[in-house]
């Protein structure tokens, strides 16, 4: 075997050498990229997504008569719930839950909003929700708008309202009684079923954030 041969040889070990072990860093960076499981948080009837949920793009009026867009939910944590401020029932019970955790909250944890989804927009202009929201907290805050908008943002995070009349000539709305959690990237991380407990809020909280900052640590 002559020395030019020799060493042509040698240059395609080399050359076949490197690939394969690109290969092999390749395969073994995308096991070490994979992302952990969502945490099952079926006692505390919380459902979480793999991948958070892309809301609908919306053009909505706050509680401080200011429009807001889907963008304005980034950079934040946000429990969102749809209902209205002339419910009777479930709605107060809810807010004073949600008051409940957020007065729980540990410090060390990102401190998230409150969004109340007006299913009543006709009653709920931007005063009443202040109003109303006034008293739950500064976190506390609310949409209202055109109804149609008001439906398809109430859709996205995975809710209804209906409107009735209870024979008396009382407009009643009824609508879903779940909370939706929206990540810092304003995308649906989570669903919480009720009875909603404020301890066990805080609870599904606190996993879910740190379950997204282990992955986030992981794939950085």
């Amino acid at each position: 075997m002559t020395r030019s041969v020799r060493r042509t040889l040698v240059l395609l070990l080399l050359v076949v050498a490197a690939i394969f072990s690109l290969v092999i860093y390749q395969q073994m960076s995308m096991q070490a990229w994979e992302p952990e499981p969502a945490p099952d948080l079926s006692a505390m009837n919380t459902f979480v997504y793999e991948e958070p949920r892309e809301l609908t793009e919306f053009t909505l009026t706050s509680e401080q008569g200011e429009e807001m867009t889907r963008q304005d939910l980034r950079g934040r944590w946000t429990f969102v719930f749809v209902g209205y401020t002339h419910c009777p029932d479930i709605c107060p019970a809810t807010m004073a839950t949600l008051r409940q955790a957020d007065s729980r909250m540990p410090a060390e944890l990102p401190q998230p909003d409150y969004m109340l989804v007006s299913a009543d927009p006709e009653r709920d202009t931007p005063e009443q929700l202040r109003d109303y929201l006034g008293f739950f907290g500064d976190d506390f805050h609310g949409l209202t708008g055109d109804i149609d908008v008001l439906r398809a943002l109430a859709k996205s995070v995975g809710a209804v309202f209906v409107h009735r009349d209870d024979g008396n000539g009382n407009n009643l709305v009824d609508h879903s009684g779940h909370l939706a959690l929206i990540n810092p990237d304003g995308r649906m991380a989570a669903v919480i079923q009720p009875p909603h407990d404020p301890d066990k809020l805080v609870k599904a909280y606190r996993q879910i954030y740190e379950w997204t900052r282990q992955n986030q640590a992981r794939s950085g």
